[in-house]
């Protein structure tokens, strides 16, 4: 059987991690697998799979065109027929979809050659909740609920996959449901049940849909001991760690920023993933990590740290939150958002969303140095 995986990302990050884990799955079953990616790079070890959608350029020229235009996934024709015409060569007979945001990619013509092969089995994977808004990836943190109807008026144009002047969000809804649904054979994915809940309220509604926790290759998030406090001067201090890949808003810098200012001395408060640019807005008392794409490196961390808090407000899944628990790593996360699934069923904290619970939890962890 051959399998044909699309994301963003191959091999990196949290999705690209789990695209990799489940075409290894795949291929230790005897089936023959591609991975196709629009963006970055690709570990050695994934190369001889990976195929590339358009190219570092195409994904700066979609990225402009989506700032100017407001049409994220309307974009990238030519690369994209070009990957269509070397998928139809490859013939494959499960498509599995993961992020299809990301400036590489033209949704409506991967939904017309999706729906020319009624017999292909199509699996799509939503780790976010783009697939069904004229805009944003999430929409908890403002409230809105206009993506059940139709979107427009957008009030976080500005926000990923941001746009400079205009809003295009309820264009944007109508093409993506005409693009979206019809398909024969599909089913949704996703990685929680909260997820699962906003999906039958969406144009999606009538895809059959599984919830499928992710997972982690415990091989790789474990107990990894290294020398990441000797190497930043942190020996005797209770390390508070954040991970992210984008701190934005929602994910709880601020809260990070206040958290900070409550602790005492013997804290260290550790984010990785931080910019150079959001680093000279943080205070000098949190340590700024920049975003790293190993793993082993990321288990050392979690391994290194004392408690990791996830203060996102909004998450599907909070990979994350998982990685740390596995490294044997306490965790604290805020309620109602999909992280209260995954620390109630591995044994993580869950509090009420305000910085003051989050600090009192610490407290009561009771840290050595």
């Amino acid at each position: 059987m051959k399998v044909l995986f699309i994301n963003s990302v191959c091999g990196i990050r949290s999705t690209g991690r789990i695209v990799a884990q489940l075409a290894e799955d795949y291929i230790k079953e005897g089936h023959e697998c591609r991975i196709a990616y629009g963006r970055e790079e690709v570990p050695e070890a994934l190369s001889p799979i990976a195929v590339r959608i358009g190219s570092e350029f195409s994904v700066k020229r979609n990225a402009v065109l989506a700032r100017l235009l407001d049409n994220e996934g309307f974009n990238a024709k030519r690369a994209t027929k070009q990957f269509i015409n070397w998928a139809n060569t490859y013939n494959p007979d499960v498509l599995w979809l993961h992020n299809l945001h990301g400036y590489y990619l033209n949704i409506e013509l991967l939904f017309d050659w999706i729906k020319s092969r009624p017999r292909m089995q199509v699996k799509w994977t939503l780790h976010d909740c783009w697939a069904f808004t004229g805009h944003c990836s999430y929409f908890s943190f403002v409230d809105c609920n206009r993506w059940q109807q139709s979107c427009g008026s957008c009030c976080q144009s500005k926000k990923y996959p941001a746009s400079l002047f205009l809003d295009s969000s309820r264009s944007n809804f109508n093409r993506k449901k005409q693009a979206f649904c019809g398909v024969k054979n599909m089913t949704l994915i996703t990685p929680s049940n909260w997820l699962a809940d906003l999906v039958k309220k969406s144009f999606l509604k009538d895809y059959p849909v599984e919830v499928c926790y992710n997972t982690v290759d415990t091989k790789v998030f474990c107990k990894s001991p290294g020398n990441f406090r000797e190497k930043h001067g942190l020996n005797g201090k209770r390390i508070v760690l954040g991970v992210a890949s984008v701190w934005d808003e929602r994910k709880g810098l601020a809260d990070f920023i206040e958290l900070s200012s409550l602790l005492d001395e013997s804290f260290a408060v550790v984010l990785v993933g931080i910019t150079e640019q959001e680093a000279k807005n943080c205070p000098s008392s949190i340590v700024c990590i920049p975003r790293t794409n190993s793993a082993k490196e990321l288990a050392e961390i979690y391994t290194a740290a004392d408690v990791f808090v996830n203060p996102s407000k909004e998450e599907t899944f909070g990979l994350t939150t998982l990685e740390a628990l596995c490294c044997g790593t306490p965790a604290i996360v805020y309620e109602n958002t999909a992280c209260e699934e995954v620390a109630r069923m591995h044994g993580g904290i869950v509090v009420e969303q305000s910085v003051k619970a989050i600090k009192s939890a610490i407290e009561q962890l009771k840290l050595g140095g």
